[in-house]
């Protein structure tokens, strides 16, 4: 009986280990306990707020130029798509061996913006046409997503894609994935408003702050307040 205990706990570890290892995507593997989105409080109230996950290469671009958005209450910088079974880091992510993406999620006021108006900004923050890549940024963290979380969802996302193909906006395709959400994990702390607390940072002066202008000036008349062009 000892024996067969053991052996049964060695094959349990080794089960984990393995699993630990792997690659999910499954929304199956949710655990019903586990909320949609890692445990995060900024002290801001999302009660009532309608959601948005996106990705579309580094969150420190994407975040910044939607918080800029009248309508939009919080942005929240993350990883999305890889699953539920290790909760990622950023130089896990990095790695570019895992299928999370850099991802933002979106708090918004579905009463003073909609989510067909999210995606326009999205589609002008990043170039979707650049499969796993944004620029010098490369591999499956950078990829363009929409994250879904109903069929309205899905069905506007992919008859925005279906539009700009055919306006032919871009000199490519859209390579922007339509996925399933499954749970949002809140990157680290200092990601958070990566922006804005660091404005001479090297990268957000080179990448970042050309993004965040372009979508200023795209959506000038959507732009909160306090970030209306003068």
């Amino acid at each position: 009986m000892r024996l067969y205990i053991l052996l049964s706990l060695i094959s349990i570890l080794g089960i984990q280990s393995t699993c630990s290892q792997q690659k999910s995507k499954s929304s199956s593997s949710i655990p019903e306990d586990v909320k949609k989105i890692d445990t995060y409080d900024n002290g801001i109230n999302h009660e009532g707020l309608s959601t948005a996950i996106l990705a579309g290469g580094c969150f420190w671009c994407t975040e910044a130029a939607f918080h800029r958005i009248e309508g939009v209450v919080d942005v929240i910088s993350g990883y999305a798509g890889g699953g539920t079974n290790k909760k990622p880091d950023y130089k896990w992510v990095c790695s570019g061996t895992t299928e999370f993406a850099e991802a933002i999620y979106i708090y918004y006021d579905d009463t003073k913006i909609n989510y067909e108006t999210l995606l326009d900004i999205f589609y002008v923050a990043h170039d979707p046409t650049t499969l796993n890549r944004q620029g010098n940024d490369i591999g499956p963290q950078y990829r363009s997503a929409i994250f879904y979380q109903n069929e309205e969802e899905k069905q506007i996302a992919e008859a925005k894609i279906k539009a700009l193909n055919e306006s032919e906006v871009y000199s490519g395709p859209i390579v922007t994935k339509l996925e399933s959400y499954d749970l949002f994990w809140t990157a680290e702390g200092y990601h958070q408003d990566f922006y804005e607390h660091n404005p001479n940072q090297s990268y957000v002066a080179a990448v970042s702050r050309p993004k965040v202008e372009k979508v200023m000036k795209t959506f000038a008349s959507k732009l909160k307040p306090q970030y209306k062009l003068k």
